[in-house]
């Protein structure tokens, strides 16, 4: 498919399953689902096997995510919103066969993140074929009153996704948009923006999507896939090396991350043999003692006071991530809204 571009949009007509009756089950699984996988099943899916156009499912694994999960977030954002019932207001008010185009359209400037998977929440409501135009693409930076993405379809259908769909895209590309502006601080030196786990519960992937779609980059995704001994661990455990000790002997294969809180402790994590040290709370001129104590023994990673005010004389010290929770867990909304154009019978 041809990159899209603001000037030469491409209409795309996806051919969606309708979304089913209040006793669907919700999301990926439901009987709408490809994956193949009955009540209680335990399997590995395929990603591509789901409900969703399979172009658009192919879009959404290329960006890393899992059109799988994608879909029950979908489903549960509109489920969510209906309650078992209808669109009271647009069913009173929409003849049932007009059709009409909505325009996701910028209000403020930006960096947008999610527009496909706004795509896959209007594809779930939708019961008949709906058009799309992409005129953007995530990652992009827009203006205000700029047009991102335009839907045509049932208008019903388009008015009762609107909202889960903007709920999503407003708040993801709120993410892209204050990781950006870190991405910029830091530019010029090697350090780079990194999220945290401190994520809203079942949104984690699209959240940590939305930073890359920013310009950052992901730490861990989950608990599993690496360590990352903090000072609890450390009191529990007796010290940086017995904690670091623990964590090498029973699970040998996986990377470590040592929290320290003092020059003393990134000591014992170097000598223990960390692969990554956490600098908690330093100051500028600490961070930069402790890049030249480490010489390049360990990755070092810079956490907390960080502001975008001082971002800059952190990155100088020559650390290579900078770890900032509020990217995920405190940035604001991006303002997007939907823009319905006439009606077409």
């Amino acid at each position: 498919m041809t990159t899209p571009t603001p000037n030469r949009p491409q209409p795309v007509e996806l051919t969606l399953l309708p979304l089913g009756g209040p006793s669907e089950p919700a999301g990926g699984c439901g009987d709408a689902c490809g994956c193949g996988a009955g009540e209680g099943d335990s399997y590995e899916h395929d990603p591509l096997e789901c409900g969703l156009d399979p172009d658009l499912a192919e879009l959404l694994a290329d960006a890393g995510l899992d059109p799988v999960q994608v879909e029950d977030i979908a489903h549960m954002a509109i489920e969510e919103d209906l309650d078992n019932g209808v669109d009271v207001t647009t069913v009173a008010t929409i003849p049932e066969d007009a059709v009409a185009t909505g325009d996701f359209t910028a209000r403020e400037d930006g960096v947008v993140a999610g527009l496909h998977i706004a795509e896959a929440v209007l594809s779930v409501v939708c019961t008949d074929e709906m058009e799309v135009e992409r005129h953007v693409e995530d990652g992009d930076r827009v203006t205000a009153g700029q047009v991102l993405l335009s839907v045509t379809t049932r208008t019903r259908d388009l008015l009762t996704g609107e909202r889960s769909a903007l709920n999503i895209l407003c708040r993801l590309s709120g993410i892209a948009t204050a990781t950006r502006r870190w991405a910029d601080a830091l530019e010029g030196t090697k350090a780079e923006v990194r999220d945290t786990r401190k994520t809203t519960p079942g949104f984690r992937a699209l959240e940590k999507y939305a930073v890359r779609a920013g310009g950052g980059v992901n730490h861990r995704m989950s608990l599993s896939d690496a360590a990352l001994v903090k000072d609890n661990h450390v009191v529990a455990a007796g010290g940086v090396a017995q904690a670091f000790k623990a964590v090498r002997t029973e699970f040998p294969d996986v990377p470590i991350e040592i929290e320290v809180d003092t020059l003393h402790q990134l000591r014992e994590g170097l000598d223990a043999g960390a692969d990554l040290i956490l600098l908690d709370n330093f100051t500028p001129s600490e961070t930069a003692e402790a890049v030249a104590l480490t010489a390049g023994r360990a990755i070092l990673e810079s956490s907390g006071r960080l502001t975008l005010d001082n971002a800059r004389a952190y990155a100088e010290t020559g650390v290579d991530y900078l770890a900032v929770g509020a990217l995920t867990h405190s940035s604001p909304i991006l303002d997007i809204g939907l823009d319905l154009r006439e009606e077409r019978v």
